[in-house]
């Protein structure tokens, strides 16, 4: 069934939670994330409810179990919308920061047995997951050597997901090393960009090192036919056809690009 309670009721349970248990450390933030944690009765019914969304990705996700995996309940339509015409086609996916191995899991229940599957992360522990659902390789995404040998291996890359560190300096690194390696038509998503905001982990609200302001360096890089200014990043910006924003998401497709042409017919 339906969680039938009231926003007010939620909001409430979310102020009682702070003052009765205190803002809990997490290894997010030292604010902390527990008063967004759901505690309804199905994970299917909340994002099917609130997204009516009632894709494979949901059944897969909402029914899982082996590897711990963790994941906001508004991501799983956003991974559907972008990753759903990659299926059927073998695709080439990696994900930066492998954690206890079930996201994995979800993509290779999601893309099928075809896709290329893998994995990076610093922590050693990891290693435990390789060859399972994915290869993993244990490494940093803030390393360029290491990456640029990752997608060697795996013969290219379609998609790339970016939930490591969710530091702003591991983030431009990865993108800056990565996304010229991505295929064209590929697609690059960064995700718990919430952290942008945190200077726990280098952002901060109006900061230059919030990540959404080098976002902000990259459209304006897109849009380089129209000012004077030199492009920031034309590694980037030279071969990105869309960005697209979400709540603590970031989606950048890869496809060529061509100067901009008008015509008028009549």
């Amino acid at each position: 069934m339906p969680d039938q309670r009231t926003p007010f009721v939620q909001w409430l349970r979310r102020i009682q939670r702070r003052v009765l248990g205190g803002w809990k450390i997490t290894r997010y933030a030292p604010r902390g994330i527990d008063e967004f944690a759901f505690d309804g009765p199905s994970v299917l019914e909340d994002i099917h409810r609130k997204y009516d969304y009632d894709g494979d990705l949901l059944t897969i996700y909402s029914q899982h179990s082996g590897h711990l995996v963790h994941k906001w309940h508004h991501y799983i339509p956003i991974y559907d919308r972008y990753f759903t015409p990659f299926r059927g086609h073998a695709p080439r996916l990696l994900e930066i920061g492998v954690s206890k191995g079930g996201s994995l899991a979800i993509w290779r229940k999601f893309l099928g047995p075809d896709a290329t599957i893998y994995g990076i992360d610093i922590d050693e522990d990891c290693r435990q997951y390789d060859g399972i659902d994915g290869q993993v390789r244990i490494g940093s995404q803030n390393d360029p050597a290491f990456l640029r040998s990752v997608i060697e291996e795996m013969g290219g890359v379609d998609i790339i997901i970016d939930d490591g560190s969710h530091r702003m300096n591991d983030l431009k690194a990865s993108l800056d090393a990565l996304f010229p390696l991505l295929n064209n038509n590929g697609i690059y998503l960064i995700e718990d960009l919430h952290t942008a905001y945190w200077t726990e982990f280098g952002g901060g609200l109006g900061t230059a090192s919030n990540f959404f302001t080098y976002v902000r360096d990259i459209v304006d890089d897109m849009h380089h036919w129209y000012h004077e200014d030199d492009m920031r990043h034309p590694e980037i910006a030279g071969s990105c056809a869309a960005i697209h924003i979400y709540d603590s998401i970031v989606v950048l497709e890869k496809a060529k690009q061509h100067p901009p042409v008008h015509s008028t017919i009549s």
